[in-house]
């Protein structure tokens, strides 16, 4: 048996932020990041349309990129003390993240961290609090997917969490507040969301419920990606609906081993994740392809790439994300990153054996070892073709 879950509602279009003055309940805590929805006016506008529901409220501010277990234990300290009815969290992935797992703590303050990073493993919610998650960036799509990442700084580890009880109740998708995102942001995002649709479509998770989401993610993307980079209104509001598209349909699918490598990467070189996703996603298709060419080529088919057969079809993907990568300014490899080959050399048994250990490398088209995996991590620094 296999299970299918969304947000029971999901607003979007211009304004539609003003769906919290509906919204019932006694007590919301507004879960933020660094000052962008407050810079922007978004902090005040939601706060004052919960006050017009006759909702209090209670601020929980600063959330770091890349959200702490600290962050995340602290703020469940602060919603036990005003006890909510709701958690809204505004903003990008990270403020949504940690709201998230946050939200586990305020209703099970015993649970020690290491007990939920087993995927599927959180206790039951809603007792206390309903979520509501408000994105303000177009690509981790948490406002819709039953994960959250968190950082453990101490072992350099991140973390992601996993489980339908912290998929969102209510997801409002205001593309006003994606048209403040900065160049690289809108890239970076992007990327994320292009990676989420097409690891969803291959993973052995996929179903004929994910594959038709997926796919118009991915249609729309890259399409829609180029014009919103350039600052396109109408762009930025479609890419805010791919995204979202992609993030239901890798919420049930699952993802890749693009991700694994990402998160164990992302907590030791502090590459951004959506970056680090673009970099490896075109070398992990050369790995995958193996076991799963015709997916790849009906990708391809599906952006009107050109190609004999599907090994060339999926090679002009592969060419297509690269070409999508300079095009927004996004390097090809981690030496181009900026990573030094000392460090890279003395770190890549350790990020590979952590990779193996990701949770989103059990749902990976191919299997894939630990000497694979540092050879793979060899061709995404040097640039070399996959070919094994």
């Amino acid at each position: 048996m296999q299970r299918f879950t969304l947000p029971r509602d999901l607003y979007y279009g211009e304004g539609s932020l003003e769906f919290l003055k509906q919204l019932k309940g006694k007590k919301a805590v507004i879960v933020v990041g660094g000052g962008s929805m407050k810079k922007f006016g978004f902090l005040d506008k939601a706060v004052a349309y919960l006050k017009e529901a006759g909702i209090e409220t209670s601020l929980i501010e600063n959330v770091e990129p890349d959200p702490s277990v600290e962050t995340v234990l602290k703020g469940a300290e602060a919603m036990r003390a005003f006890e909510p009815d709701w958690i809204i969290s505004m903003g990008g992935g990270s403020p949504i993240d940690a709201a998230k797992a946050m939200w586990v703590f305020y209703e099970y303050p015993e649970t020690k961290f290491e007990d939920i990073t087993k995927p599927f493993s959180l206790p039951e919610l809603r007792q206390k609090a309903k979520f509501l998650a408000i994105p303000s960036t177009s690509g981790t799509a948490t406002e819709v997917t039953a994960f959250s990442v968190i950082t453990d700084y101490k072992t350099e580890i991140k973390y992601p969490l996993a489980d339908f009880n912290i998929t969102p109740d209510v997801a409002i998708l205001d593309p006003s507040l994606a048209e403040t995102m900065p160049d690289s942001l809108t890239a970076y995002t992007g990327m994320d969301a292009l990676t989420h649709a097409i690891e969803a479509y291959v993973s052995t998770a996929a179903s004929s419920f994910s594959d038709p989401l997926a796919l118009e993610a991915i249609e729309l993307v890259v399409k829609e990606l180029p014009a919103s980079y350039e600052k396109d209104k109408k762009a930025r509001e479609l890419m805010h609906y791919a995204q979202c598209m992609a993030g239901m349909a890798f919420s049930n699918a699952l993802l890749g081993i693009v991700h694994s490598m990402a998160h164990k990467t992302g907590a030791v070189f502090h590459i951004p994740h959506g970056c680090a996703n673009a970099i490896y996603l075109p070398y992990v298709i050369e790995f995958n392809k193996k076991v799963c060419l015709e997916r790849y080529a009906k990708i391809a088919s599906r952006l009107g790439l050109e190609g004999e057969n599907s090994e060339a079809l999926t090679e002009s993907l592969c060419a297509l994300i690269r070409d999508m990568d300079k095009s927004l300014n996004i390097p090809l490899t981690l030496k181009d990153y900026g990573i030094s080959e000392e460090e890279f050399k003395n770190k890549v048994a350790l990020i590979s054996e952590r990779a193996l250990e990701d949770a989103c490398t059990g749902s990976n088209p191919r299997p894939i070892s630990k000497d694979e995996m540092i050879k793979l991590f060899e061709c995404i620094y040097y640039g070399k073709k996959v070919e094994f």
